[in-house]
């Protein structure tokens, strides 16, 4: 008896789907039957995690894009949908940090963190809106964070934009609810990636002392979230912010 495939024959664009819980989030989404779209600023990037998945038996192709930029998501959501023939996933992923306190923040910090997270959020939305609507079906997942609710010191440029894709996100689930299209979005807290790897002993130490599961999560566990969105078993989801934080955020 086999297994149902959640997501067979879907197409699913994952931008900063190459690395951490980007890759992560691709594997999940692959391993239920998705098609997959994997997006970096980096071709070779892209390109080495498209092969690995090809590999596997996954249908996946590599699209080299600067998410800031909204040429690029309108010309990479015009490929996709020549290549695969449809978009029904969306995941914006791609971010970065420029992690410093507020007084030696400089507007290049602040201005960088934005357009990445916040307005390559908005880019890609707004491109795939089109093809969802003429399909009057959808998926889009953002990623946000946990500090986009809460606040954190050293991280008022990253904060704003993940606060910024928050309020975005339950706004496009307004406007296109009744097109069948569900926006959500996730927050992870403390994630163990090469990005948390780089932290020092206390402040790891500082986070376990205000997660009550007194661990971090895992890519894995921000992937398989994100793939309950996509799923049809969301249908009747949107507009939502799930908390990933062992409980940190309550």
């Amino acid at each position: 008896m086999s297994l149902e495939k959640r997501l067979e024959g879907k197409v699913a664009l994952v931008t900063g789907g190459a690395r951490g819980i980007g890759k992560a989030i691709s594997a999940r989404l692959a391993a239920e039957g998705a098609k997959l779209a994997i997006v970096d600023i980096m071709l070779d990037v892209a390109q080495a995690t498209a092969d690995e998945f090809t590999a596997q038996g996954v249908e996946a192709k590599a699209y080299a894009a600067n998410v800031a930029s909204f040429a690029d998501a309108e010309a990479t959501i015009a490929q996709v949908v020549a290549d695969f023939g449809s978009l029904d996933i969306l995941v914006n992923n791609a971010g970065i940090t420029r992690d410093t306190l507020m007084l030696r923040m400089t507007e290049e910090d602040f201005d960088k963190v934005i357009a990445v997270n916040l307005k390559g959020t908005f880019n890609f939305t707004k491109a795939a809106i089109r093809p969802m609507m003429k399909a009057r079906a959808g998926k889009i997942i953002n990623i946000a964070s946990v500090v986009g609710r809460m606040g954190n010191v050293g991280q008022a440029n990253y904060a704003a934009s993940k606060a910024g894709v928050i309020g975005l996100t339950k706004t496009v689930a307004k406007e296109f609810a009744s097109r069948n299209i569900q926006a959500n979005a996730v927050a992870p807290g403390y994630i163990v990636t090469d990005m948390t790897g780089k932290l020092s002993e206390e402040a790891r130490e500082a986070f376990m002392q205000v997660i009550p599961m007194k661990r971090g999560g895992t890519p894995e566990d921000v992937a398989n979230v994100v793939y309950f969105l996509a799923s049809p078993d969301s249908d009747y989801v949107t507009g939502q912010v799930i908390n990933i934080d062992g409980g940190m955020l309550m």
